[in-house]
């Protein structure tokens, strides 16, 4: 286990900072596994894998998961900023709850909503995110619509460089360019979604 005695949103996102290589499954509510996730807000096949590419300047976070495998080649950025201490993520989109990062004990964050509102019944997904090992971490999930619970989502990662200025050679957008994309805005939140 990776042990440490600051427990802080920083301290943790500092030691979340690098290239991830996620695999991602999602599952129905009684554990069986989802060969399509027609929940999510980007709808698509399951398993699938990601690189996560987390940027922290300790007071900055920019994260952008790129799909590279089982699925359609996609790229979301999110960003957000410390504010006493918690780290607030900038709008998801029209609508949208405020997101927040927020610590649960040693080398565990969990991202969800402030309050739970309005939006939170249209769609809510809290992230649970524990680094299990200096080089490993596990990502669960779990999707409300319509305020009822649809399905779980479970990321095993893998730490494939420290530094992510540069884009992996598993990267499908090549290797040339930004790193991060503009961040991401959904409509999921609308009242027609």
């Amino acid at each position: 286990m990776h042990e440490s005695s600051d427990n802080s949103v920083s301290h943790i996102l500092m030691q979340l900072r690098g290239i991830w290589h996620d695999k991602v499954a999602a599952f129905d509510l009684d554990g069986s596994a989802l060969a399509f996730d027609t929940h999510a807000g980007s709808p698509g096949a399951s398993p699938f894998e990601n690189l996560v590419y987390i940027d922290f300047d300790g007071k900055t976070m920019t994260q952008t998961n790129v799909t590279f495998r089982g699925r359609e080649t996609s790229a979301k950025t999110f960003t957000g900023h410390l504010d006493h201490g918690v780290l607030v993520f900038d709008s998801l989109g029209a609508g949208a709850y405020e997101n927040i990062g927020m610590a649960a004990g040693p080398n565990a964050l969990i991202y969800s909503a402030r309050t739970i509102n309005e939006s939170c019944q249209r769609y809510f997904e809290p992230d649970f995110i524990q680094l299990t090992g200096p080089d490993s971490r596990i990502r669960t999930t779990v999707l409300y619509r319509g305020g009822k619970a649809v399905r779980t989502l479970r990321a095993e990662g893998t730490r494939l460089a420290n530094d992510c200025r540069q884009r992996h050679t598993y990267d499908p957008r090549g290797s040339n360019g930004p790193v991060h994309e503009l961040p991401a805005q959904s409509d999921v939140w609308r009242s027609n979604s």
